[in-house]
């Protein structure tokens, strides 16, 4: 059995972190293809990762990528200044029950210790429409804090 290899992906990765990103738009929601198609996600990624506003992180399973975390720095003064927040987790389905999402989000969490991380928060889909992304994060030590909503500016 190959090992998983889980690297800090660096903006000449872009390309890859790019196609993880949008094969989990597409998973999430199939009516946005048209979206994605013309308007690819490589030159947002590439942006994000020169400008350090995110850290990814690629998951292999020989040479193949499989799976891939995005995380970028919050502050609050209810989580006690800075924080994370995982952006995208995504594991390839056929690789979803060895383990990966576990790796991704221990290297997520030793980033976060690594810079004075107080915590990591995560959006996940409602309960109802997916109790399985649920579980998984309650297994991971996350605890469901309530709902997150969203204003688009321009």
């Amino acid at each position: 059995m190959q090992q998983i290899t889980i690297r800090q992906a660096q903006a000449s990765d872009s390309a890859l972190v790019a196609e993880q990103v949008t094969k989990l738009l597409l998973e999430l929601a199939p009516e946005t293809a048209d979206e994605f198609a013309a308007n690819p996600l490589e030159r947002v990624t590439i942006t994000l990762l020169q400008r350090e506003k995110i850290v990814a992180f690629l998951a292999y399973k020989a040479n193949a990528v499989v799976g891939v975390l995005t995380l970028h720095e919050c502050a609050s003064i209810y989580a006690g200044g800075i924080f994370g927040e995982i952006s995208e987790l995504y594991v390839a389905p056929d690789y979803r029950s060895l383990k990966i999402g576990d790796a991704l989000i221990s290297a997520a969490k030793e980033y976060a210790s690594n810079n004075h991380w107080q915590r990591l928060e995560v959006s996940t889909p409602s309960a109802d429409s997916s109790s399985r992304t649920a579980k998984f994060y309650e297994g991971q030590g996350f605890k469901v804090t309530g709902l997150r909503m969203r204003c688009l500016i321009n």
